[in-house]
Parts: C-alpha cells; structure tokens; sequence
C-alpha cells in the first residue's frame, strides 16, 4: 500500500459478511428508501453512538429522499473506485435496513482506515455485536492494521 492508496492496487473488497442477526452488503441506491426510513427514524440515538462526536451527523433537519439517494450514489461510487466502502446493515430475516457500516480514510496519520456503524434505535442491542463482528472482519479480511474503531 502506498501512502496515498487506501487500499493495495489488486484488493478485491469483501462485499457481505453475515451473521445470526445482521448481514452486511454495499450501500448503493436500490437502499435509499429504507436507508433514509432507518437513520431518520433513530437520529439522537445515532448521535449518542460512538464514533459521531461532533454531532453533526445525521443532520437534525433530515435530508430529502432525492438529497439521500445523492448520497447513496456517492458511496457506491466509493466503494467501485477503492476510495471508501459503505455497507447497509440488513436484518437476515426479512432484509430491512437497520444500520450502516463506513470504512474511510483516516484523517490522522496514526491509523489506516476510520470505522464507523450506526444501527436502528429500536436495534440498539446489535450497536456492541456489529462494531464487534466487523473489527474480527478487518482483521481477518480487509488490508489495513492500524484501525481507528471510534472509541469502541
């Protein structure tokens, strides 16, 4: 990896990794509607999760469906050029959309990748086992060694 690449020329993205209570998949627009339903339903508890600390994340005036499918294609568009990756959290037994994994550059030089999750208020137990499953998954699968897991 050079010091301006995120990740290795070559690396093939890991695009799901599940469990018995979530499955991860890239973050693109076919999930604009129930992304937009999810965040905006559970903003002051993605605000209290660790990792948002400047509190301006989600914004407390919402975002328009259009204004967040933008959004959506700009993480998709991250995630095919290696510049960062996004993943939905989907619930296994129905795929709902109930949190959001991002893993982006670091802005300090101290680590080689920020990670940071949200899931659903009402799927507030799963914040712990998800930050949890994929700090194994970034170990096991992904190229980087200094991880910046946002205080968890």
């Amino acid at each position: 990896m050079t010091s301006h690449a995120f990740v290795p020329a070559g690396f093939e993205a890991p695009t799901s990794l599940a469990t018995d209570q979530f499955r991860l998949e890239p973050l693109g627009p076919q999930h604009n509607g129930a992304d937009h339903a999810a965040w905006t339903s559970s903003i002051e508890h993605i605000r209290s999760t660790a990792g948002y600390p400047d509190g301006t994340w989600p914004p407390l005036g919402g975002m328009t469906l259009e204004e967040n499918l933008g959004d959506l294609r700009r993480h998709a568009d991250d995630f095919a050029r290696g510049a960062g990756f996004t993943f939905t959290v989907l619930d296994p037994g129905d795929d709902d959309v109930i949190g959001c994994v991002y893993l982006y550059p670091s802005h300090s030089e101290d680590w080689d990748v920020t990670v940071q999750s949200w899931v659903r208020a009402d799927r507030s137990a799963l914040d712990v086992p998800l930050a949890d499953a994929v700090a194994r998954w970034l170990a096991t699968d992904w190229p980087w060694e200094r991880v910046d897991r946002c205080g968890r």
